[in-house]
């Protein structure tokens, strides 16, 4: 009994690289860690992922015969890519999640939403209802058009530093950029807040 128990604690100290890497299925949810500078450093520093993980982006897994696709709102427009395409956005370990067995039969229309969307524009201003998609409100979408209600949630967006009136001096720049306010305070959602969902199961990992 001890044994088995030495043996459990060491398990659990392995490092996550050392972790067996997760067997994909179509509807999962991977989530991962960008490096994309400033951007993703405030919205790491005002969003909470599973276990305090960083995350800033996330993908729907569309598994065909022997070929894993992912389905993604990045670069300039909703895209289907390879899972190798889809890794080259990180350097970090990829976290998998699986709805749970009672939302599995939901799955198959949930992606045929996601594909549907292929091609439409990216959405920069992380702006709802604009005929445009980020990373988190296209699966928010997908997954309340197969449900018919919401799935995940969504909350007030901030983009100000913790603990400060001020915003990030990288989303002052931004939103001059595109030439509008920044939408403090408006109802969005961040893929952070999904990967924390009782909804999911967290499966393992996909390593870069």
């Amino acid at each position: 009994m001890i044994k088995n128990y030495i043996l459990l604690f060491l398990l659990c100290l392995q490092p996550i690289s050392a972790q067996k890497e997760a067997t994909l299925k179509s509807g999962d949810l991977l989530f991962i860690t960008m490096d994309c500078g400033p951007l993703c450093e405030a919205i790491h520093a005002v969003t909470q992922g599973w276990n305090q993980m960083p995350i800033s982006h996330l993908g729907l897994v569309v598994v065909e015969k022997e070929n894993i696709f992912v389905i993604e709102a990045a670069g300039s427009a909703v895209r289907k890519v390879t899972l190798e395409q889809f890794k080259q956005s990180t350097k970090k370990p990829i976290l998998v999640t699986r709805v749970r067995i009672k939302y599995q039969k939901k799955i198959p229309d949930v992606i045929v939403f996601a594909e549907q969307q292929i091609g439409v524009p990216y959405d920069d201003a992380f702006l709802l209802n604009n005929q445009k998609y980020y990373c988190s409100e296209l699966i928010y979408d997908a997954f309340a058009h197969a449900f018919g209600a919401p799935f995940f949630s969504m909350q007030p967006m901030t983009f100000k530093q913790p603990g400060s009136g001020d915003f990030f001096p990288a989303w002052i720049a931004y939103y001059q950029e595109l030439g509008i306010e920044i939408p403090e305070g408006a109802l969005g959602c961040n893929p952070a807040n999904f990967s924390q969902s009782k909804k999911l199961k967290k499966i393992g990992w996909i390593y870069p």
